[in-house]
Formats: structure tokens, C-alpha cells, sequence
């Protein structure tokens, strides 16, 4: 744990802070530091992103299906981090229907590899946190690049 904090140098700004351009960023033009956990927060920290992920591990792949979670995302929200992880490239959108259209959504190679860390979270829920129950995650789960 050492050696990965160690590897989180916070990049100083005076001012006001501006945005610095890296092609390799999460979102273009977004990048506040080096830090590898402040980058992955900079994509999946806040308290839906996950969510829509561990979703599409439980086989969800419809907007109905992601806005019939026990959570209730609200659907500007839902529809905002589809897109945000299409962009990071942890999703990918297929039209399943033209008119009116209509999308599925699969994790890609990059996104399935967050399934360590929602296990990781799991694991760590069951043994600090009573009373939660953890889902059946899809053994099979369907990868599209």
C-alpha cells in the first residue's frame, strides 16, 4: 500500500485551476493528478457509477433494467453515466432497435476488469457492514470490445 500511495504525487496550481490537456485522460482535458486512485475516482467516484457496473455484472443491459435497481437512480443521472462510461470506454452502446431507437449496453474488456474491485468491495461490506446481502454475479458474463 506504501508503494501505491507513494505513486500519488498531487500536481500543484496556483490560481485558479486550470484545465491541462492529456489524451490519455479519463475525460479529455480532465486531469487534476498523477495519483492512480484520484484518476479512477475522477471516473467511477460517485455513488451511481458503480452501481450501473455491478448492474451490468448482474446481466442488466437495458435502460429499464438499470432504472428497475432496488437504488432508483434517477434517469438524467442513469443517462449521464451511460455516457460518461462509454466515453472512458468501460462500456460499449449497441442499437438493438431503430425507430424509436433503443440501446443495450455491455462491459468492455477495460470494464470487466472492475469486477475485482466490486469484489473487493464486497468483501469488505460483508465483513464490516451487517445485514447486506450480496448478489449472484453472472458467471458468463458477456464481454464486447
Amino acid at each position: 500500500m506504501q508503494q501505491l500511495l507513494a505513486k500519488c504525487k498531487l500536481k500543484s496550481y496556483t490560481g485558479t485551476m486550470k484545465k491541462k490537456q492529456n489524451s490519455n485522460a479519463p475525460y479529455p482535458g480532465k486531469i487534476r493528478s498523477t495519483c492512480p486512485i484520484a484518476c479512477v475516482l475522477d471516473i467511477l467516484g460517485d455513488k451511481w457509477t458503480l452501481l450501473v457496473i455491478r448492474d451490468l455484472f448482474l446481466d442488466k443491459h437495458r435502460y429499464g433494467e438499470f432504472i428497475q435497481s432496488p437504488e432508483q437512480i434517477p434517469t438524467n443521472i442513469l443517462a449521464d453515466r451511460l455516457k460518461r462510461l462509454e466515453s472512458s470506454g468501460i462500456i460499449k452502446k449497441e442499437l438493438y432497435q431503430v425507430a424509436p431507437p433503443r440501446s443495450e449496453y455491455y462491459l468492455t474488456s477495460k470494464g470487466a476488469d472492475l469486477g475485482r474491485v466490486l469484489e473487493a468491495m464486497q468483501q469488505w461490506a460483508e465483513h464490516h457492514l451487517p445485514g447486506v446481502i450480496s448478489p449472484e454475479i453472472n458467471p458468463k458474463l458477456e464481454i464486447r470490445d
